[in-house]
């Protein structure tokens, strides 16, 4: 775990850092190992794991792995381009880096070498309101698409407060975390007896409290857009389109909220249609490959979220570490536009997907076969 360390690097990260992460990692799994060698049992138990059964979990990336493509050939793929669109800002990537808590266990001072990555690669990060750093030393960090995501703890004039900074110090877009109602019961945590210091918070019951004429009164006093975070079926993103709700995240948090819940990628159809263009939609839960983002590109997200992968990039080498995670899912995604016979995201559908029997047992890192158990056990 890493707690303690001197004043943040602010600026770019170095060419020095960046070659020696690239000479280090040539595949994403290897990010993966050097993660669960300098993270302790606690940390990484914390990040890998979901609630109870963590079928949910295991459901996430069986959704991504019952899909396979269905390529176009004889098409000039000299070149192709990765670029997308987050809420009308262009992205290298149409990734976002997922709102995960306590950034700052996974490296020192977290949140702001995030940032770092985010702001340098040209993605948007999503601050999460549990941690440690607080939200103006992350906006620190120049240029980049930040969005504040909030767990709600105090009242109406705690939420404003909270906005005010968030919209002062150059956040563009701000999320309301809306499916830890309660919070689970996150097994491999309690059996490591792991009492996770972030959630010593007092006000759980402002979070067990927010509601719809919440969401209506966020819209009427802030001139902010607004992104929720945790819908899972057509009947919630109906209602959050018909708040005023701009983008619509479609999201199990990871598996560990509600176990036994369906994979994000599978409750995706019904959010699209339900949605009918009408907002923006972000989907997260199992990504750990560039394949994954162009198949919930092919359902019709508009952007995909990293959340263990961002944990791991940055435990196994801070900011630079999650650039190279970056530029890996972009060469793998690169690689599977020009074989599917797009020159870019545009015109990507259903038609280039189609569902059949997964080959592998699901689970959080199933998609990286040279990775041995002892890899990602304790």
């Amino acid at each position: 775990m890493n707690d303690a360390a001197a004043t943040p690097e602010l600026g770019p990260v170095s060419d020095a850092d960046l070659a020696k992460v690239r000479d280090e990692f040539h595949v994403l799994h290897e990010i993966v190992k050097r993660a669960r060698v300098n993270l302790d049992r606690n940390t990484w138990d914390y990040m890998r794991g979901g609630t109870e059964s963590e079928t949910t979990v295991k459901r996430n990336r069986l959704a991504f792995d019952k899909i396979a493509f269905r390529p176009r050939v004889l098409r000039d793929m000299r070149e192709v381009e990765t670029t997308g669109d987050f809420l009308g800002a262009k992205v290298s990537l149409p990734v976002v880096l997922c709102p995960v808590g306590s950034l700052e266990s996974f490296a020192a001072h977290g949140p702001v070498q995030a940032m770092r990555a985010a702001s340098q690669y040209g993605v948007p990060l999503f601050l999460s309101s549990v941690g440690t750093v607080p939200l103006e030393d992350v906006a620190k960090i120049a240029g980049g698409t930040k969005v504040f995501c909030l767990y709600k703890r105090g009242d109406d004039a705690w939420l404003d407060d909270i906005v005010a900074r968030a919209v002062d110090h150059g956040y563009q877009s701000f999320a309301l975390t809306v499916d830890s109602a309660w919070y689970s019961r996150r097994e491999r945590d309690m059996a490591n007896r792991f009492v996770k210091p972030w959630r010593q918070v007092p006000g759980m019951e402002f979070q067990k409290a927010l509601n719809w004429k919440d969401v209506e009164r966020f819209k009427k006093t802030h001139d902010i857009p607004l992104i929720l975070k945790g819908i899972a079926t057509a009947e919630d993103a109906r209602m959050a389109v018909e708040h005023g709700a701009e983008m619509v995240f479609v999201s199990n948090h990871g598996g560990r909220q509600l176990d036994h819940g369906l994979g994000a990628l599978d409750a995706l159809p019904e959010v699209v249609d339900a949605v009918a263009g009408r907002a923006k939609i972000a989907v997260d839960g199992g990504v750990t490959r560039g394949s994954d983002i162009v198949k919930a590109r092919a359902l019709g997200a508009d952007v995909v979220g990293i959340g263990r992968m961002l944990c791991c990039g940055l435990a196994a080498g801070g900011a630079a570490g999650v650039i190279r995670v970056l530029e890996l899912l972009e060469e793998e995604v690169r690689i599977d536009l020009g074989l599917l016979g797009l020159n870019s995201f545009d015109g990507i559908d259903g038609r280039y997907i189609a569902y059949t029997d997964p080959v592998e047992p699901a689970h959080v890192w199933s998609q990286y076969p040279l990775l041995a158990p002892d890899d990602y056990t304790y």
